[in-house]
């Protein structure tokens, strides 16, 4: 159905013809769900296995802009609620949109977004299965935000957590850090940074089912999101009850990242990933887990990155390129500008 009108008003939020044109046109028209009722019906085979469970996650998404280098908020919103649903060890199945929209915003950019989503979610394996829209004047909302919900499940025997690493297992990640991050303040423009970076927004689904195969001793894995691997590092020391060192010449970086962080003295361990897994195994498992990633897509660039240790709980320290060590502490607040 074709809107008669090129951008969103306050009608398409009243709840009449307006609103159910907008939503059939852009939305339904796409995701393509079996029924317009008010909740989704949902069955699934693997459910049905003995000890099998559900993982259940949702995230709010805000970014700007809502296009850049590499996606947009909708492949961000799709990727972002699998890849938390699969380092757990969940296959994702389903997931729900809900939509804030800002009056005037470009309905041609609604369907974009959309689309990208519907791609995301054809790549994952999901099914986009229920949502919701709202409109908001105009200055109340950036254009767009998205909130999602998915629903996987966890096969029996699978039980990944940070409470199971062990002192000498391996910290391995998927790729390139901080690329999500500066390609973000690189669309920006306001800061004259001239680097061609692609965010690293990407589903890890099919890497994590791919790892779970090859190392059935995989301990956990985390989705290195904002607050970067750094983040990401202290939150699995603390809840394992131990210490990680890694090793600062092991970090893999692009020389264009490294450079907006010296220009704008950001820390590249902090900035935020869309693609950037974090996992632990033991190290008897690393080359096979290795193995496993580099043939895949999304793990084409997997490096061991250091290790778990006895000593101070809680603590992740760095070994620096100068043979000195440096504490790599949580970050407090934010590393500025904000980038969502």
């Amino acid at each position: 159905m074709k809107q008669a009108v090129d951008t969103v008003t306050l009608a398409h939020g009243g709840g009449g013809k307006a609103m159910r044109d907008l939503i059939e046109s852009v939305f339904t028209s796409v995701f393509c769900p079996e029924a317009m009722e008010d909740q989704a019906r949902l069955t699934s085979e693997a459910l049905k296995e003995p000890g099998a469970r559900l993982a259940f996650t949702t995230d709010s998404f805000v970014v700007d802009p809502v296009e850049f280098a590499g996606g947009d908020i909708g492949k961000i919103a799709v990727c972002g609620t699998v890849n938390d649903l699969a380092v757990g060890g969940a296959t994702p199945l389903w997931l729900s949109a809900a939509f804030i929209i800002e009056e005037g915003t470009s309905i041609d950019l609604l369907r974009r977004i959309v689309a990208s989503m519907k791609t995301e979610a054809d790549r994952a394996g999901v099914r986009i299965v229920t949502g919701d829209t709202k409109v908001v004047g105009r200055g109340v909302a950036d254009q767009l935000f998205i909130t999602t919900a998915g629903v996987g499940v966890i096969a029996p025997g699978c039980d990944l957590s940070a409470a199971r690493i062990r002192p000498g297992d391996v910290a391995i990640v998927n790729g390139v850090l901080g690329d999500h991050g500066a390609a973000i303040l690189a669309a920006r423009g306001d800061m004259a940074l001239s680097a061609e970076i692609q965010s690293d927004c990407q589903g890890l689904g099919h890497l994590m089912s791919a790892v779970m195969a090859a190392a059935p001793n995989l301990r956990a894995a985390r989705d290195a999101t904002r607050g970067g691997v750094a983040s990401c590092l202290n939150e699995m020391a603390i809840d394992a009850g131990l210490s990680i060192e890694i090793d600062e010449e092991s970090l893999p970086l692009r020389t264009e990242v490294k450079g907006v962080c010296e220009i704008l003295g950001l820390d590249p361990l902090y900035l935020a990933n869309e693609g950037t897994l974090v996992l632990f195994v033991p190290e008897d498992e690393a080359e096979t887990a290795l193995a496993a990633m580099r043939a895949d897509d999304a793990g084409r660039g997997a490096v061991i990155i250091g290790r778990a240790k006895e000593g101070q709980a809680g603590r992740v320290t760095m070994r620096t390129l100068f043979g000195g060590a440096r504490i790599v502490d949580m970050l407090v607040g934010d590393q500025l500008p904000r980038i969502c």
